[in-house]
């Protein structure tokens, strides 16, 4: 039985993106529905009629709550006594904010995915649009949900390495590595600056290891230093950068995203270095933590094991391992918390990343071009 039967009523939802072929909206339905938390009933799932009719059919979605255009629905929706409660944005980053304006000035949750919109400017106008309405507003940031990153989390901020001196994160992947990534579902809009933003790897998966790091560490980030390129022939944005990190309380960090690095998946990797220990977990491996006390062995902490404080975030006893459908799933369930408190007039925010988080991985990613074009110079975030 899941632990979170006995709780109210799911969650009306609806999407807006993820159709047929597109990885990330099957990853949000699945992180949704695995709790039981959330019923979706509504999509606008692609710009093409067609395709939109075709993969609304293809989920299961009832034809008459099955859009076009996401105006459309957010309208109607809003109208509909049994509308959506909340909508998923998960369509290229240009579209992040158009879409979520609809739907906010509406009164309907949004839980969208990174980054937070394609430009800064479109960041000012989304911050604008979060405050204005009654609605919560969830950035996907999954890694996040990860119970082992939740426990990172809380050693730190209770002193057990003691004060921070040293903090590496890492977020290598290969499939770009191919000109013809290019010319995949996944990859021809990354390049494309109108659609992804100004950032390549660094708006992809840049952000998401500057997340977890300031996440884990509940360390601001004060200056950066990068150094941004471009190795595949013909592409207009990054697709590897180093960047030097110096952080809130004098530690220092360092970032590596790259997305042709061959024999690297997807190796989100943090480790964090204080005066007392270190701590060291890996996105491939996500049910351990190895802590290392100084001068003392290595110890291992896995999900759900003794020593550590992780059964709110899991669902399977210790040793069957979980991983990130589970960690998306996690981000979900305190969206679900939040909006099923709010029902009740309750003004709970959501345990999980939120228009903060994503203004300052905006902000990140601009820091890390201007940077790089005045060859590395320190910038100010």
């Amino acid at each position: 039985m899941s632990r979170f039967t006995g709780r109210s009523g799911p969650v009306r939802l609806g999407m807006v993106g993820g159709g047929s072929g597109a990885f990330i909206g099957g990853v949000h339905r699945i992180a949704a529905r695995l709790d039981g938390r959330f019923d979706l009933v509504a999509g606008a799932l692609s710009s093409t009629p067609e395709r939109a009719a075709a993969s609304g059919q293809e989920i299961g979605l009832a034809p008459d709550r099955t859009y076009h255009d996401f105006k459309t629905m957010a309208q109607r929706e809003a109208r509909l006594k049994d509308g959506i409660e909340a909508v998923a944005i998960v369509t290229p980053n240009h579209l992040h904010f158009p879409v979520a304006r609809e739907f906010l000035k509406r009164g309907i949750h949004v839980i969208c995915d990174k980054p937070l919109t394609a430009t800064q400017a479109e960041a000012r106008q989304m911050a604008r649009a979060v405050e204005a309405s009654d609605a919560l507003f969830v950035l996907t940031h999954n890694y996040t949900g990860y119970p082992l990153v939740r426990q990172a989390r809380a050693m730190i901020a209770a002193g057990e390495l003691g004060q921070l001196r040293v903090v590496q994160v890492e977020y290598p992947q290969d499939w770009m590595a191919d000109a013809s990534a290019l010319t995949s579902k996944q990859g021809e809009w990354r390049d494309d600056p109108a659609r992804s933003g100004a950032g390549g790897a660094t708006g992809d998966i840049g952000t998401h290891a500057f997340n977890l790091m300031r996440f884990v560490t509940g360390q601001a980030v004060t200056s950066l230093s990068a150094d941004l390129q471009s190795f595949g022939p013909g592409r207009q944005l990054d697709d590897n950068a180093h960047v030097l990190l110096r952080l809130a309380d004098g530690a220092r960090g360092m970032l590596w995203c790259s997305q042709v690095a061959p024999g690297h998946e997807n190796g989100l990797r943090l480790r964090v270095f204080g005066e007392k220990g270190g701590l060291d977990w890996s996105q491939e491996n996500p049910n351990r933590l190895l802590h290392t006390p100084l001068g003392e062995p290595t110890r291992v902490l896995t999900r759900g094991g003794p020593g550590t404080d992780t059964a709110k975030f899991t669902r399977l006893p210790a040793g069957h391992p979980e991983g990130f459908l589970e960690a998306f799933a996690n981000i979900y369930n305190a969206a679900a918390d939040a909006i099923v408190a709010r029902r009740g007039g309750g003004a709970v925010a959501a345990d999980a990343p939120g228009l903060a988080d994503g203004l300052e991985g905006m902000g990140f990613v601009a820091a890390c071009i201007r940077s790089s074009q005045r060859n590395g110079a320190w910038v100010t975030l």
